[in-house]
């Protein structure tokens, strides 16, 4: 059976850090706390935990901070984890059951990152990320943020669940300053780094030069699926500054990467939804419930979008033609999917005094 060493960098994580750690003591071996500067109880929380705790000055630089982690860990693994993360009790027996049946010629275990969840606890946006890593292998992080490991060697791809609960704002603004800080430093940005800044101008409402970076980025060497992603965030940031058609254009990019995806499919439909191009919108998502989410591509997942949200809409737009039976149809597909959702009980209501139903 292999084992297993807890890699952690924290800061002022008091309020979440025994939820982690209590998860984490039922699968790790060894828990290793990186703390870049808290002022709170997080290094005590840790201790209590059986934690081997190490300060570390921060540097603006993720990687360094999570290289530093690994580099304490003498399992045969190492595993990351931040301390906002949940780990279900079905995962943790998941956990130990790779354990025990993991070969241990197999460099890197990825699983599948879940960071939004509706109110039934079903994921809306996932991706997969390299989770377990063989230890003293040469694995190391890179990018000052958004730090990643290259995938490399014998990768198996894992149905393991961690999920991200997100607590208070944090800096929301730590991310873009970094970036910016290399900028200024002289640092030209490229590839990953280039995709992750356009996002961080995109998140702080700077439309017009996260559009220019998105521009640059797809110019550029850089993962498919950041590439596919990247028109996707085009799309947003040329809609929100009223280019709505070049946005449309971005969407059908997308489409040089790879094959269709849902989330560029159903934005297409939604376009022409709004413009009351009712069988182009119906085309579009139609298309976009016959895509399979591309889930080991290691791209980000809106489950959503190939369900839900195609099935709701496509209720709509056969109302506005006139076929109320095929509407109900994608009524139902969506009430199965979702039926507390307040859009499915309206639908619910609306098609009820349709006498549809009884």
């Amino acid at each position: 059976m292999i084992t297993i060493s807890l890699c952690m960098i924290v800061k002022n994580e008091e309020q979440v850090l025994g939820r982690c750690l209590e998860a984490a003591r039922s699968f790790a071996d060894e828990i290793i706390i990186v703390d870049t500067g808290s002022q709170d109880r997080t290094r005590e929380i840790g201790r209590e935990y059986g934690g081997k705790v190490y300060e570390y000055a921060w540097e603006d630089d993720f990687a360094a901070a999570r290289n530093e982690a690994f580099s304490k860990a003498v399992m045969d693994y190492c595993m990351w984890l931040d301390a906002d993360d949940v780990v279900t009790k079905e995962n943790q027996e998941k956990i130990r059951q790779l354990k025990k049946e993991l070969d241990p010629d197999i460099d890197m275990v990825m699983m599948k990152y879940s960071i939004a969840e509706d109110s039934q606890g079903e994921s809306l946006f996932s991706y997969y990320r390299e989770r377990l890593v063989k230890n003293k292998k040469g694995f190391l992080w890179e990018g000052k943020v958004h730090e990643a490991i290259v995938p490399a060697g014998k990768v198996v791809y894992s149905e393991i669940v961690i999920s991200h609960h997100k607590t208070g704002m944090g800096d929301p603004d730590r991310n873009l300053r970094i970036y910016e800080k290399m900028i200024q430093a002289g640092e030209r940005l490229t590839g990953r780094n280039l995709f992750y800044y356009g996002r961080e101008l995109f998140a702080h409402k700077k439309y017009e030069r996260a559009a220019e970076v998105m521009e640059e980025f797809l110019e550029g060497d850089g993962w498919v699926e950041n590439k596919i992603e990247a028109c996707l965030n085009l799309a947003e940031c040329l809609g929100r500054m009223g280019r709505r058609k070049e946005g449309v254009q971005a969407l059908f990019r997308s489409f040089l990467y790879d094959q269709p995806r849902g989330e560029a499919c159903f934005e297409l439909g939604r376009y022409f939804q709004e413009e009351k191009k009712w069988e182009q919108a119906v085309f579009w998502y139609e298309t976009a419930l016959r895509q399979k989410p591309p889930v080991q591509a290691g791209g980000f997942v809106r489950w959503d979008y190939y369900g839900y949200l195609p099935e709701i809409n496509l209720c709509v737009c056969y109302d506005r033609m006139g076929d109320r039976n095929r509407a109900f149809e994608y009524h139902l597909k969506s009430r199965e999917r979702k039926p507390e959702s307040k859009e499915v009980q309206w639908n619910e209501e609306y098609f009820r005094k349709m006498g549809y139903g009884e």
